[in-house]
């Protein structure tokens, strides 16, 4: 019998390729907030209306930094990593719909 409950874990980890300007990019296990197909519907309909950092703490719950996950530095990363808010994004719908392609 699979081991496949109905109702998803609210919780679940990836790995995100963060962008270095100049350097190669740095791979951060992070911990995302899990959504339903409508909610997931929703939070991309109104992602557009929505600020980076605003978008970006409704998805992650916690990442593998040294740091601790705050929006302070949530903030921070965003600004001193331009390419992180996109990245993420990208993860987590990736994740959810598991639309990338594994070798």
């Amino acid at each position: 019998m699979a081991k496949l409950s109905l109702k998803a874990s609210p919780t679940f980890p990836a790995t995100v390729s963060i962008p270095v300007a100049g350097g190669e990019p740095v791979s951060v296990k992070f911990t995302f907030k899990h959504r339903t197909k409508s909610a997931l519907d929703e939070f991309i309909k109104s992602r557009a209306e929505v600020a980076d950092i605003d978008s970006f703490m409704s998805m992650v719950e916690g990442w593998d930094l040294e740091d601790a996950f705050t929006k302070e530095n949530a903030e921070s990363i965003l600004e001193n990593y331009i390419g992180t808010a996109l990245a993420v994004y990208r993860a987590y719908i990736d994740e959810l719909v598991k639309a990338k392609v594994k070798n």
